[in-house]
């Protein structure tokens, strides 16, 4: 083979080595942009942490120290010259290259834990975090990635792998539908309530809230929602027990009314904000306005029952509420809820970090949706999750069926987001 004058690429992937890596991580990141609509962006502060969204992750627990790092980092080298000496061969591969820079262009993160899928017990691998950088995309460095993330996962005996984009995502779509075989099959709603500090709500008079110990809470989640919930984690006490887990609460009416009798409510919080913080990058104008003056207002708008939008343009933390079960008739199980987020909502009054409450509801869930406060405009219902099988015995045609079958199951079932996948 002959030289080039033009410049070959070539893709090299490896572990992420947070001694040379983070910094150029972090700036990866803050290149990419990431909103649930068109016209607002987030950006995500990673507290010079990159891999603090799968650090809680219970395989990522067990392997960091055999150097087992389930976040792939992509290289493009570029080079001046044909690589001559580049033999593809399985025995003895070999690069050498003249290099003019490197440039990292890419990462991908994934996590894996034990989870119930389609009511039964199922190793489950959770792809997030693609990053490819503007200036490199469309030249199928997001496909690699995946396959490398998907090739770890067949490693530690995954069966299913999934995933979380939004609707109007085409690209991400594109690839992991079109490319990458994933199949969509449930659309949850992300719910976001902003705090406002000034002025804690008052809670209604006849429900009681009381705080579990986390056996207690272990103990209702196991025999409460285990057999009910889709993607129910089997490590649920160690989430329970993580430093991030502010606690778990459940709530009943005080009242002897026969239609309240048997009717309660639970769920857990955590702070997410000591993970990474948020920022809108960008919004519309008036938004921004909005926003100052809503600020500036504050307190006179706290006087007649108003909330101020708080300043989300500079970093925020923020509580994830997970857990959300509930046992009785939807009506009054529904008020119990919408005590339960009030009494976060004042919890995280008291934290000048939090300046927003979140919760994600799917499948039967959606019926608390209208229970659990939230500000539309900042809320989203384009999210989607699309899902994989690792088994290369189950056919195509099996397998559409399978995910048919789930996406109508999990409209009865309640679904149990992981918060350390958050």
């Amino acid at each position: 083979m002959g030289r080039r004058e033009e410049e070959e690429e070539v893709v090299v992937i490896r572990s992420y080595d947070h001694r040379t890596d983070r910094v150029r991580v972090e700036c990866l990141e803050r290149s990419c942009e990431i909103g649930h609509n068109d016209k607002i962006f987030l950006f995500t502060d990673t507290l010079g942490d990159p891999m603090c969204r799968i650090r809680n992750s219970p395989l990522y627990l067990m392997t960091a120290g055999l150097q087992c790092c389930p976040l792939i980092l992509i290289y493009i080298h570029h080079t001046l010259e044909l690589l001559d000496r580049y033999i593809m061969d399985k025995r003895n591969v070999t690069v050498q290259v003249a290099e003019v820079g490197n440039e990292l262009v890419g990462s991908v993160q994934g996590s894996i834990k034990q989870a119930t899928v389609h009511e039964n017990l199922a190793m489950v691998g959770y792809v997030l975090g693609l990053r490819v950088a503007p200036p490199h995309r469309r030249r199928g460095i997001g496909s690699v990635l995946v396959k490398k993330m998907e090739e770890w996962f067949a490693l530690h005996g995954v069966a299913y792998t999934y995933m979380a984009t939004q609707k109007n995502n085409v690209a991400s779509l594109n690839l992991f539908v079109g490319k990458l075989g994933y199949v969509p099959f449930l659309s949850p709603a992300i719910l976001v309530n902003p705090v406002n500090h000034s002025r804690p709500l008052k809670l209604p008079s006849g429900i009681a809230i009381r705080k579990l110990k986390v056996d207690e809470a272990q103990s209702r989640y196991q025999t409460q929602m285990a057999a009910t919930a889709e993607f129910f984690p089997d490590d649920i006490d160690r989430i329970l027990r993580n430093k991030l887990s502010l606690g778990t609460w459940i709530a009943y009416y005080n009242t002897k009314d026969d239609d309240n009798v048997g009717s309660w409510a639970m769920l857990s919080v955590w702070n997410s904000g000591e993970v990474f913080k948020l920022r809108i990058g960008k919004a519309p104008l008036g938004c921004f306005f909005l926003t100052k003056g809503s600020n500036f207002l504050g307190k006179y708008l706290s006087c007649v029952g108003l909330t101020a939008l708080p300043d989300l343009f500079t970093p925020f933390g923020f509580y994830f509420v997970y857990g959300v079960h509930t046992e009785g008739p939807n009506p009054t199980c529904g008020e119990l809820v919408r005590a339960l987020c009030q009494h976060v909502h004042n919890m995280a009054a008291r934290d000048c970090e939090c300046k927003v409450v979140v919760a994600e509801v799917g499948g039967n869930g959606d019926g608390l949706r209208r229970y659990i406060p939230h500000w539309k405009s900042l809320s989203c219902d384009d999210d989607l999750w699309c899902i994989k099988t690792m088994k290369h015995d189950v056919e195509k045609a099996e397998f559409g069926d399978f995910t048919k079958k789930f996406s109508t199951r999990t409209r009865t079932r309640s679904l149990f987001v992981d918060p350390r996948e958050v």
